[in-house]
């Protein structure tokens, strides 16, 4: 399984982005697929991540209600990202999993980060 992260860029605080991450290879009905993010300085963190088989998502506190995980029935995962905030700025990685959770440490497929940056 391969996983190949696209989207990203600069964007104005307010703005909207959108990450798209294309899964490549067998996965299985209740695989994990998520999306961290990691600033400069600070530890990788969980964002958003949701079950490809159910459906089922879950969200960091900080993007609530501005953020999206969505999967299609090509096992493709997007995250919609709305009024974007300065301290979204961070590289974003798509990462797959059998295991889930939270922590970084529980996934083992890892696609290439990409660049959000919002400025101020």
């Amino acid at each position: 399984v391969q996983l190949q992260a696209s989207g990203g860029g600069l964007v104005q605080a307010g703005g909207s982005l959108r990450l798209s991450c294309a899964v490549s290879g067998r996965t299985f009905s209740n695989y994990a697929l998520a999306w961290f993010r990691q600033a400069p300085g600070k530890e990788r963190e969980l964002v958003a991540r949701i079950i490809r088989g159910t459906g089922v998502t879950y969200y960091a506190d900080s993007v609530k209600g501005r953020f999206t995980i969505s999967r299609d029935n090509d096992k493709n995962t997007d995250l919609q990202m709305n009024s974007l905030k300065p301290e979204d700025t961070a590289v974003y990685y798509c990462a797959g999993s059998r295991v889930g959770g939270s922590s970084a440490a529980s996934y083992d497929l890892w696609g290439q980060g990409t660049l959000v940056t919002v400025s101020s």
